[in-house]
């Protein structure tokens, strides 16, 4: 019963809080973790919403029709009549 005592229960005691402590340690980091993760996700869904938003701008400067009115109207280009139009054979 002394061995208990002044070895084994001193020992559990000890093991015991050690335990206690990496559990609320744990915790602490799976909250840390969750929090940077929450914080990963909202950045990748704006940058999702970014993206989509730049997709449709681009498609919308690329529309041919758009390309064309800009060419006419600021360069002055016109459709070639058939005699500007040469045949070049190789």
């Amino acid at each position: 019963m002394t061995l208990f005592r002044l070895v084994l229960l001193p020992s559990l005691l000890v093991l015991t809080l050690v335990s206690a402590i990496a559990v609320v340690w744990a915790r602490h980091e799976n909250r840390v973790l969750f929090v940077k993760l929450t914080r990963i996700q909202a950045r990748r869904d704006a940058l999702n919403v970014e993206f989509g938003r730049l997709e449709l701008e681009k498609a919308t400067w690329a529309d041919p029709g758009r390309i064309e009115s800009i060419a006419r109207k600021t360069m002055g280009m016109v459709n070639p009549t058939p005699d500007d139009t040469r045949l070049v054979r190789q």
